[in-house]
């Protein structure tokens, strides 16, 4: 178990580096057969215009490889296609600085997007990035169309949208100076089984002796306008109406305020679209229950303001209503009753841009409910693009207030945003492949709910610049079968090879064969390609770049020696099996190194002047010399005193290196041991110096001195040191040692004198305590008796 572990490691760090290859080398991988093709695949594609540039064997899609690898393999940098995309600004008015109250501009004239247009130029899998700034300009113009439910249930709502014109207006004018309100209705269409259809109903559709006005699906009421008064007068005059089930049609009427620009009076301003209502809605699929089926149109079918077609077709689905209010740029409030609060909000998640107030019983909040609504609205910016072409992908980074940045989906929009603020967005735009006919494409990218975007259009780089000075028929090509461009043939239909010498039809031919067999073998291109034409082509391998080549394909670049794991030694190249090393290497693996310089020692000699330099490393000729530059000489005279400093205070932590022991003296690697006899002995694999030392003390310290096969030094040291002593000194021990004891004995016989006196005091203290003491005698006046004597009256005695 313990083999199999390191063995299944090592497989698979083999596969991940073969997968990592081939999918690092995808140019090769393309097999492209033009210049075109090849730069189709990615952005680290080239392709060698060089007319020499195949070896024998070697097929015309090799020309495609990566830049560094084309380098390598001799193609000049002149020789390379690799067209590079491009991007440049048609239109780039910067953003309006505008503060209320400054002069009035014309909504055209007010700028918040910037750039406006532009061109990019895509090569496939390189992206190209812009940066787009938006900032909401102060004092920007607002249209605002009230749509409102008139069935009977909202009564009393209109009475106080009455007034709502001038009280709007008031409100509005501290936001904007430039502000407009229209005013529309809806109820139902008149056709569904569920409205009565007589005539009187039809009339009246209220019961009792209530004044309704006739169902109808969408009325346009009056059109944007400055004029509150207007707005008052008109929807002053405005009759309630009725049906019989709960859902409107009030999809019906959206549709049409959104694509009946004319006739409502949409500006390319700020567009809010209030839908009030105390019901719920009726959506595709529901008009079949008046035997409706054609699905709405999304087009404008007004006359004399009334939609005329509630009968023709279907509701609008939620995704056909959203499509249309993004492509209007209108932004939705809907002011809704408490009870259908839920509903509607899973409809605000569905429609962009828009929002959801509750409506009062009687919409007497609704002023308050727009403004909430719309600064909801207008703190938040998301981008959206139109539909992208095939193969064409975007994505964005937002920069918002505060240092906030988004990513994915989140890089589309910011939030918390004043009127004023500045944000900016970085959208990188990446081409994976050419449109079919590389057509050129326009995307627009714009806020949802504004009217200003920016134009893109992209041109995608398909083909080569060599591709222009292709030469059509030409005689290179085998007597004009193909167009010679980009140093290469591309064969006409039906003709193969490199020049596109032969045709298709005789591929097979046993003739043709025989010039792909070395020495009249038997096998075809070495079994490691076929013969087309007559020329081997040579197969490709799994790891792209691995390579045959060759008249036969008798040669490869990866049958190389390998020197540490690497092909040639990572310092050459595998042509044809062979190793054909870079400058200053040599050898079968380009694993030996030319360069002197690792061998000179430090009296700038080859190697001391005492070895010969091979690959790099020093050869030592005098066996007393060894290290990496043959300058050690362990058993040299001198050695000894040399390290003599550096061994007592590593060692023993005295000499005069003491306090810079660690900086001076950490070159060599310290083994202590007990005694002499545990030092190492001569005899070793490498020479050995014993040494003996005296210190300031006159203490002798026993150490070896060695430089092992690794070129590390070594000492080995005895840990005690060697410390006769004299005669001299053995009276004045003696002297101590005798006076130690006699002070020892004196103070032993003062404690014991001290300990017999104390006892003796204690003992006295002990009597007198006892002769004073008066209740050992005495009784204990409330002790009683454990025992109790009991008398049988009938004892007597006998």
């Amino acid at each position: 178990m313990d083999l199999k572990l390191p063995l299944i490691s090592t497989l698979l760090a083999v596969i991940c580096y073969s997968s990592a290859q081939q999918e690092g080398n995808e140019c090769i991988k393309a097999n492209a057969k033009s210049c075109g093709e090849c730069i189709q695949v990615g952005a680290k594609c080239g392709w060698c215009t060089d007319p020499e540039f195949l070896k024998q064997g070697e097929a015309t899609s090799t020309r495609c490889d990566e830049l560094e690898s084309l380098r390598k393999r001799g193609c000049s940098g002149a020789k390379v296609e690799n067209p590079r995309g491009s991007q440049q600004a048609l239109q780039n008015k910067t953003v309006t600085n505008r503060n209320k109250g400054a002069k009035k501009l014309r909504p055209e004239d007010i700028t918040q997007i910037q750039p406006q247009k532009l061109t990019l130029s895509l090569r496939s899998g390189e992206p190209q990035s812009f940066n787009l700034k938006f900032k909401r300009a102060e004092d920007y113009p607002i249209d605002l169309y009230y749509l409102m439910d008139l069935s009977y249930s909202m009564k009393d709502d209109l009475e106080n949208v009455k007034n709502l014109g001038t009280q709007l207006m008031l409100e509005m004018s501290k936001i904007t100076s430039d502000f407009r309100i229209g005013f529309g209705s809806f109820v139902e269409k008149t056709v569904m089984p569920y409205i009565s259809t007589t005539p009187a109903k039809l009339l009246n559709p209220c019961t009792g002796d209530q004044n309704c006005t006739s169902p109808f699906s969408y009325k346009n009421v009056l059109k944007l306008t400055s004029n509150g008064q207007e707005f008052n007068t008109l929807v002053g005059r405005q009759q309630i109406s009725g049906n019989l089930d709960s859902p409107e049609g009030g999809f019906d009427a959206i549709m049409q305020v959104a694509v009946c620009g004319e006739h409502i009076g949409w500006r390319n301003v700020t567009r809010l679209l209030v839908f009030s209502t105390d019901a719920g809605f009726h959506f595709a699929g529901d008009g079949k229950l008046g035997g409706i089926v054609l699905p709405n149109d999304g087009k404008c079918h007004l006359e004399n303001n009334m939609y005329t077609m509630s009968h023709y077709y279907d509701y609008p689905s939620i995704a056909h209503l959203v499509q249309k209010l993004s492509d209007n740029n209108i932004q939705t409030i809907f002011a809704i009753t408490e009870e259908f609060q839920p509903v509607y909000k899973e409809l605000k998640n569905l429609i962009p841009k828009s929002a959801v107030g509750t409506l009062s019983a009687n919409s007497s909040n609704v002023i308050n409910l727009i403004i909430d609504a719309y600064n909801s609205l207008s703190s938040e910016v998301i981008l959206e693009n139109s539909k992208l072409a095939e193969g064409v992908t975007i994505a964005y980074q937002s920069r918002c207030k505060n240092g906030v940045t988004g990513e994915g989906e989140m890089g589309r929009k910011c939030s918390n945003i004043s009127i004023g603020d500045e944000v900016s967005f970085t959208i990188s735009i990446t081409a994976k492949q050419c449109p079919k006919m590389g057509k050129p494409e326009t995307i627009k990218i714009k806020p949802l709910g504004f009217t200003e975007e920016v134009e893109i259009a992209l041109n995608f780089i398909c083909e080569c610049d060599c591709h222009k000075k292709g030469t059509e028929n030409s005689e290179i090509c085998h007597k004009g079968n193909g167009t010679y461009e980009c140093g290469a043939c591309r064969c006409n239909e039906g003709r193969i090879g490199r020049h596109c010498e032969c045709s298709t039809n005789e591929v097979t031919s046993e003739d043709l064969d025989k010039n792909c067999r070395k020495d009249n073998g038997t096998d075809i291109c070495s079994n490691n390609g076929d013969c087309v034409c007559g020329t081997c082509e040579c197969k490709k391998r799994e790891n792209p770049e691995e390579r045959y080549s060759g008249k036969f394909c008798d040669c490869d670049n990866f049958n190389c020696d390998r020197s540490n794991n690497k092909l040639c030694g990572g310092h050459g190249r595998c042509e044809c099996r062979v190793c054909i090393c870079d400058a200053n290497w040599t050898g079968s693996a380009c694993d030996c190194s030319l360069d002197t310089t690792t061998c000179l020692a430090s009296n700038k000699q080859i190697c001391n002047g005492r070895g010969t330099c091979e690959c790099g490393t020093c050869k030592c000729t005098d066996p007393k010399f060894q290290g990496p530059t043959c300058e050690i000489c362990p058993t040299c005279p001198g050695v000894c005193a040399e390290h003599k400093e550096c061994v007592q205070c590593r060692a023993f932590g005295t000499g005069e290196k003491k306090e810079t022991c660690e900086r001076d003296c950490s070159y060599f690697n310290l083994i202590k041991v007990k005694d002499r006899d545990k030092l190492p002995q001569p005899g070793q694999a490498f020479p050995l110096m014993h040494c003996k030392e005296r210190d300031a003390n006159d203490c002798w310290f026993y150490y070896t001195y060695a430089v092992n096969n690794n070129t590390e030094k070594e000492v080995h040291v005895v840990e005690t040191l060697d410390c006769p002593a004299g005669p001299d000194i053995i009276p004045i021990v003696a002297g101590v040692v005798a006076g130690i004891v006699l002070i020892g004995l004196a103070l032993l016989l003062i404690w014991k004198l001290l300990m017999i006196i104390h006892d003796r005091r204690e003992f006295a203290k002990f009597e007198k305590e006892k002769m004073n003491a008066k209740w050992d005698t005495g009784e204990n006046p409330i002790y009683k008796s454990a025992v109790t004597t009991v008398v049988n009256p009938k004892y007597e005695g006998k």
